[in-house]
C-alpha cells in the first residue's frame, strides 16, 4: 500500500515538473528553482493556469524580505546606505539596474491605461520570476508588444502569438503571452464602465503599511484579494491576489517603501 501511494505521489511530481517551464542560460539563470516567496508556488490564491506556468528563479518579487534580514549591510531600520548616502532596501541597493528603478518608477502613481496595462502584463509575465530579469527584458517586451498599446494587442492573432513564442527577448511562455491579449481585450471592454484606471484605484485602501523592515510587508491584503475577484469577474487573467498587490505598490496605490528609505511618501498619496 505504501509503495503504491509512493508512486502516485512520484507520478504526480513528475507530471507537475513537466508543466514548469526551466529558466535559460539567455535570461540569465540556469535550472529550475523554488522561490520562497509565496507569490509563485506557494500562493494558494492561484489559478491551475498561473501555477502551471509559473516559471521559478533565484529571486523574488521587489520586497525581499529574506535578502534584506541576510544583508550584513543592512542597519537596524531594515535599509542599506549606499555610497551616495541614501537608504534603500537590500534587494534595491546592490543592481544599479533595480536601484534606478527603485528612485525613479515603482511606488510612483500611474494614471494612464496604457501604463497600467503595461504594468499588468509585466507582473503576469514576471510570475515565478526575479522583477529584475523582466526589467531586463522590458524594452524587448515593449517592442514585441507594440509598446503595449491595449488595441493593438488586443487584435493579436495566432500568428502573432507564433510570432512572440519565437523572440529570445521575452519570457516565451504561451499561457502568459495569451494572457496579455485576453487582458488587451478586457481593458477595452471596461472602456464601458469607468475604465481599467478607475476601476483599479477604486480598490486603494484607507490606510497604507508602515514598514520597518522588509519581514513587515505583506503579500496581499484584503484590498488585493477584491481586486483580484474583480478583475477576473471583467474577463482578466493572471491576476491573483498576490500580483495584484505587488501591483498596486508598484504603482502607488500603497507605499510600502520602508519607513528609513529615502522614498518613503515620494508618491505624494501617503505621509511619510
Amino acid at each position: 500500500m505504501l509503495a503504491s501511494r509512493s508512486r502516485t505521489v512520484s507520478t504526480r511530481w513528475s507530471t507537475w515538473l513537466s508543466t514548469v517551464t526551466p529558466v535559460s542560460d539567455a535570461e540569465g539563470l540556469t535550472g529550475l528553482f523554488f522561490p520562497h516567496h509565496s507569490r509563485a508556488i506557494g500562493d494558494p490564491s492561484r489559478t491551475t493556469e498561473e501555477l502551471m506556468s509559473a516559471t521559478a528563479a533565484s529571486s523574488p518579487p521587489p520586497h525581499d524580505g529574506a535578502a534584506a534580514r541576510s544583508d550584513p549591510a543592512t542597519d537596524g531600520n531594515g535599509v542599506v546606505i549606499g555610497p551616495d548616502g541614501l537608504a534603500r532596501p537590500a534587494w534595491a541597493s546592490s543592481d544599479p539596474l533595480l536601484r534606478e528603478y527603485y528612485d525613479t518608477e515603482w511606488g510612483m502613481p500611474v494614471r494612464d491605461e496604457q501604463g497600467l496595462y503595461e504594468r499588468i502584463s509585466l507582473e503576469a509575465f514576471q510570475a515565478g520570476l526575479s522583477w529584475a530579469t523582466i526589467l531586463r527584458k522590458r524594452p524587448a517586451f515593449r517592442a514585441a508588444f507594440d509598446d503595449f498599446h491595449p488595441e493593438t494587442v488586443a487584435a493579436y492573432t495566432e500568428e502573432d502569438v507564433l510570432r512572440l513564442l519565437a523572440d529570445p527577448g521575452i519570457v516565451r511562455n504561451r499561457a502568459k503571452i495569451k494572457a496579455a491579449i485576453t487582458n488587451a481585450r478586457a481593458t477595452i471592454q471596461l472602456r464601458e464602465k469607468s475604465g481599467l484606471v478607475d476601476f483599479v484605484w477604486s480598490f486603494q485602501p484607507a490606510d497604507t503599511p508602515r514598514p520597518t523592515r522588509s519581514s513587515d510587508i505583506p503579500t496581499q491584503s484584503p484590498e488585493s484579494v477584491a481586486l483580484s475577484k474583480a478583475l477576473r469577474k471583467e474577463g482578466f487573467t493572471f491576476v491573483g491576489p498576490t500580483t495584484m498587490y505587488a501591483l498596486m505598490e508598484a504603482i502607488g496605490i500603497i507605499d510600502t517603501h520602508l519607513i528609513a528609505s529615502h522614498r518613503r511618501g515620494s508618491s505624494g498619496i501617503w505621509p511619510r
